[in-house]
């Protein structure tokens, strides 16, 4: 099926322009302010390299993003739920309260109905929405240093031990261990054929996955208890180079990857991965190939299971691995990407020898 998202750099211009063809469609969130707003939102827009797009509000505050003041994307245009307009109105006044079914009895709303409400018009509930604010908050107090106490309190949570294990289930470590260990920090890159996450240590990147990728969930829970660490959104340095590698390849220029790369997998996986790696841009390999190559010609399935494994799109380019009888084969991103990358590749290198 053919991808049916505007490119980042249509969504951007429909911001720019505060197009309300797209109003609903998408929401635009600004990394260094923490909020997202709608297309038409009327506010100073953002530098382009400052904004993100998310296809749901429940993306928007996943990803630790509140809601903008100004054009308030929460609400619907036109006819508005009023008991759904009136909670979010509480919510605004006091985003770092510990929100409860009482206080939603309290405005006299009845929990069931609004968390029927808030789940057709949010996809998750009120209560959900509201912790994810509280979260999104504490994150931003513990990465900055302070203590877990202040972060605690900063979240509206008087329970230290309800705290710790919100914070667990939101980032996979518990507060203290969040600030006392290196922390990977994760972070969107946007490309022409979608945005991509990039999760990185101070030395080395771990993961690169279209955000599209089913499996990316998984991923990022397996990365987590690999390394023991916790993943907050934010920047180490090989997400700036691995950006601005992916810039210059996105703009048909080969000059390779050179990020580190951190050393997951096993053996026999991180030479699958050498070997894709050593296949030139612009040429296509089979699994039988390079299982031959690696000297393994009976373990063609065992090639094919390490290149699904691959959690580094692109750097190692998995998408140059065809089936025996040269068709596309499956691809986590998606087989239109594959066919995109390849056709991007094949210019590169016709450029490249002319």
């Amino acid at each position: 099926m053919l991808f049916e998202r505007p490119s980042d750099d249509i969504l951007y211009d429909a911001l720019i322009a505060r197009d309300a063809a797209y109003e609903g469609f998408a929401w635009a969130a600004v990394k260094t302010t923490g909020i997202f707003c709608r297309l038409t939102c009327p506010a100073r827009k953002p530098k382009r390299e400052n904004t993100t797009f998310f296809g749901t509000i429940a993306q928007c505050l996943e990803a630790g993003f509140r809601p903008c003041s100004r054009c308030r994307p929460m609400l619907k245009f036109g006819e508005a739920d009023p008991m759904v307009t009136r909670l979010l109105d509480a919510l605004d006044a006091d985003p770092h309260r510990r929100w409860s079914e009482d206080d939603v009895v309290a405005f006299g709303i009845d929990p069931s109905t609004a968390r029927r409400a808030f789940k057709r018009q949010f996809g998750m509930s009120f209560l959900e929405i509201a912790r994810l604010r509280r979260m999104g908050k504490a994150a931003e107090t513990l990465t900055s240093g302070a203590s877990v106490i202040d972060a605690q309190l900063d979240a509206g949570y008087e329970s230290g031990s309800g705290f710790r294990s919100a914070v667990t289930k939101l980032f996979g470590a518990a507060p203290a261990n969040l600030r006392d260990k290196t922390l990977l920090r994760a972070d969107w890159i946007e490309t022409p054929i979608g945005p991509m996450m990039a999760i990185a240590d101070g030395h080395a990147l771990h993961l690169l996955e279209f955000a599209e990728r089913k499996a990316l969930p998984a991923e990022i829970r397996k990365l987590q208890k690999l390394t023991g660490s916790g993943i907050v959104m934010g920047r180490h340095p090989p997400i700036d180079e691995i950006e601005a590698e992916l810039k210059a390849y996105f703009a048909g220029e080969d000059f390779g990857f050179k990020t580190r790369i951190a050393g997951h997998g096993s053996p026999f996986q991180r030479q699958v991965w050498e070997a894709l790696r050593a296949i030139p841009v612009g040429v296509s390999r089979t699994y039988g190939a390079i299982a031959a190559e690696l000297g393994l010609p009976s373990s063609t399935r065992a090639v094919a299971g390490a290149n699904g494994a691959n959690q580094i799109a692109i750097v190692i380019p998995c998408h140059r691995v065809l089936s025996a009888d040269g068709s596309l084969t499956g691809y986590g991103g998606g087989l239109w990407r594959k066919r995109w990358l390849l056709e991007h590749e094949r210019r590169m290198a016709v450029k490249r020898g002319g």
